[in-house]
């Protein structure tokens, strides 16, 4: 019987996941049955091969979903395809053993099951003996900052091996400081040649079919960002998606994705109804009731507890520092004023000793330490705390990630605020307090926060704030942070949650059903903004009171 009982769960899982794969194939057959060229339309090129392996990602759905819209209305549509062309991947790395292949077969097979009878330009892997040996023997430093002559036939610069692979080998292996060591070395010497050829590749489609637009999924990571490279030096305009930050949304620019630029009109205010509409998202989100990318961060959501609140009457005031996961790809817009995360925690550390009278909270962020993740940091803020015994001061308590104690409440009972890039930064300008960056946030775009330009401004300006009987925020701030959060959740997250819902594994997701027709730019005011984007350079917004959601299917 206790046999029964574990299988039915898995033949739950398989019959769900076979009928996933069925909606997939169903859909792929009927939008290349109803797709056209229209005369005269160059090709959009559409690559992806970092947000999936076997499942679908929402990046993989949002990129999807695009192609066959953009297919049904007449511009074709190219599909560059891995078959094998990563040595490894970055989902396919293998972090206890980098020499281990990718599961390919899997991949390939979802591949021809979603990209079925769609025009596709597979790549492969050339081995270039010559850059193998000019590899050899550099250091993990090296690596890093190497330089080698353009893959591509047209005249260009030299291609950056190091820095488009950098941030796709922290991301990877889970940490920002990488050991000089040989296994380290290897795969980092393995991404560079695999991004040369993709770049290589990428290239000759490029020069081949003349696109009028490439989509790429963030463009950071090291497939995508080769791509993006050797589009910039031919001149092709590229689009690069992330998840946006509303449920099932997409965010695509232009520039880069990862530090959400979002142009705001400076004469642009809150209606009363945009208010409105603003204040019923954040009491939601401060009871803790929101995901990011499909996950909920916050299973509960405790109020502090009286142990602390006595704690705290010992002293003076209250400064929460809120961290960030240290391989987010967010932090290569980041490091700015330090080198990164760790860096500024060291000074931050400086600043709490020179203030016994202060309590520091230290927060690690809720996504260092998700629990079943893959993505669990190795280079975590808890190993920091405990390395420089932060939390032995009397005048420091730390909170781990997996402690679900109200940030909100915390930032209610603070003088100021410190945070390095993180999200917590725009709320906590939203409720009116100082909040005092060290790194570069996607919010900083407009004066919210308070962002030092180098290591030494920020300890001048921390202190005068720990010195200051009160502290006055400016009053643009907090109205600057609710435009910025408005047009970032109404305007730039582009809705598709019409199309997808979450899947049994935790990150994806699944086509919901809707006819073949939603999916045409005239039924679906999200699917008409994006085709427009790409196609005519309009922005990526969502027109004021569209709600994304396509035609019933009556309608059509």
């Amino acid at each position: 019987m206790a046999v029964i009982h574990q299988l039915v769960p898995k033949l739950k899982s398989g019959a769900a996941s076979l009928q996933e794969r069925r909606r997939q194939a169903s859909l792929a057959r009927l939008v290349a049955v109803h797709a056209f060229d229209a005369p005269g339309q160059a090709p959009v090129v559409v690559f992806n091969a970092s947000t999936r392996l076997t499942g679908l990602s929402q990046n993989a759905a949002f990129a999807l979903l695009i192609a066959w819209s953009l297919r049904l209305s007449g511009t074709p549509v190219v599909h560059f395809v891995c078959q094998r062309g990563l040595k490894p991947c970055v989902l396919g790395t293998n972090r206890q053993d980098y020499r281990a292949s990718p599961p390919c077969e899997a991949c390939l097979a979802q591949s021809r099951r979603i990209y079925r009878d769609a025009r596709v330009q597979g790549f492969d892997y050339h081995a270039n003996d010559a850059l193998v040996s000019q590899l050899d023997g550099l250091s993990v430093e090296e690596l890093a900052t190497y330089e080698a002559p353009s893959p591509l036939s047209c005249g260009s610069s030299a291609i950056p091996l190091g820095a488009l692979v950098l941030p796709s080998i922290r991301w990877a292996l889970r940490r920002h400081s990488l050991p000089d060591d040989e296994p380290t070395r290897y795969l980092m010497k393995m991404y560079m040649l695999s991004a040369y050829d993709v770049a290589r590749q990428f290239g000759e489609l490029l020069e081949r079919v003349h696109p009028q637009a490439v989509l790429v999924f963030n463009g950071v990571m090291y497939p995508e960002a080769a791509a993006r490279w050797a589009c910039r030096q031919l001149g092709v305009r590229s689009f690069a998606h992330e998840v946006g930050y509303q449920r099932f949304s997409v965010f695509i620019s232009e520039g880069d994705p990862t530090a959400y630029p979002i142009e705001i009109p400076p004469d642009f205010e809150l209606s009363p109804e945009q208010n409105a509409r603003l204040d019923a998202y954040l009491e939601q989100r401060f009871q803790g009731r929101f995901t990011m990318a499909g996950i909920q961060f916050w299973p509960e959501m405790r109020s502090l507890d009286q142990a602390f609140l006595r704690k705290a009457e010992e002293f003076r005031q209250i400064v929460p520092v809120f961290t960030n996961v240290i391989y987010d790809t967010s932090q290569i817009h980041a490091n700015i004023a330090f080198p990164h995360m760790f860096a500024w925690l060291d000074l931050v550390l400086e600043i709490v000793r020179a203030n016994p009278d202060t309590l520091f909270v230290i927060r690690a962020h809720p996504d260092e330490m998700r629990p079943g993740s893959a993505k669990q940091s190795r280079e975590s803020v808890r190993d920091w705390v405990q390395r420089n015994r932060a939390d032995q001061l009397a005048n420091v308590v730390f909170i781990d990630s997996q402690e679900y104690l109200s940030s909100y409440e915390l930032i209610q009972r603070s003088k100021f605020v410190m945070v390095y890039n993180s999200s917590i930064g725009l709320e906590a300008a939203l409720m009116g307090k100082a909040v005092l960056c060290g790194g570069k946030a996607r919010y900083t775009q407009i004066p919210t926060v308070y962002l030092p330009k180098d290591h030494q401004d920020y300890r001048s300006q921390a202190q005068a704030f720990l010195d200051a009987e009160g502290l006055a925020v400016p009053p643009e701030f907090q109205a600057n942070a609710r435009r910025f959060l408005y047009y970032q959740l109404y305007r730039a997250s582009l809705p598709l949650d019409g199309y997808l819902e979450s899947a049994r594994r935790m990150g994806f997701v699944r086509f919901r059903q809707f006819p073949w027709q939603a999916l045409l730019p005239q039924n679906s005011p999200t699917l008409r903004v994006i085709s427009e984007g790409i196609l005519h350079g309009k922005p990526f917004l969502m027109p004021e009171g569209e709600t994304g959601a396509f035609q019933a299917a009556s309608q059509l």
